[in-house]
């Protein structure tokens, strides 16, 4: 039985980047969905959770780190990228004291997106509590 593919969200203010990483992560095998801001991506959670989120660190009104902060306090575990194209060492170790797997700086080669949400989505299908069927 063949396993739908992984669900990967993006959350990025340049439209622009949303559409060329969906054109990736599509043309790769994921089922994709952007999103311009965090409060859109946090309301989205309701109806489905991604696999794995590929996050922008510098956004308006709430930053990637600050939606990041938001999904640790609501007990949401999810594999995080952190992609950005204003690389900070102070910013890059609270990412990674948060939880996020990854912190990539843009701009990002294709494949090093792609190997890198692969291994987030196979590690966390590894660790999935498996489910025993009586014969």
């Amino acid at each position: 039985m063949a396993s739908s593919p992984a669900f990967v969200a993006i959350v990025d203010d340049e439209v622009s980047i949303c559409r060329a990483m969906l054109r990736l992560l599509r043309s790769a095998n994921f089922r994709a969905e952007s999103f311009c801001s965090a409060a859109d991506f946090i309301e989205s959670l309701s109806d489905h959770t991604p696999d794995c989120l590929v996050l922008d660190l510098q956004m308006p009104t709430m930053t990637g780190l600050e939606l990041q902060e938001h999904l640790v306090r609501s007990n949401r575990h999810l594999p995080v990228i952190i992609i950005t194209a204003h690389d900070e060492p102070e910013a890059a170790e609270r990412c990674l004291a948060l939880g996020a797997a990854h912190y990539l700086r843009k701009p990002i080669e294709g494949s090093l997106l792609i190997d890198s949400i692969r291994s987030l989505v196979d590690q966390r299908a590894n660790t999935a509590p498996k489910t025993v069927q009586n014969a």
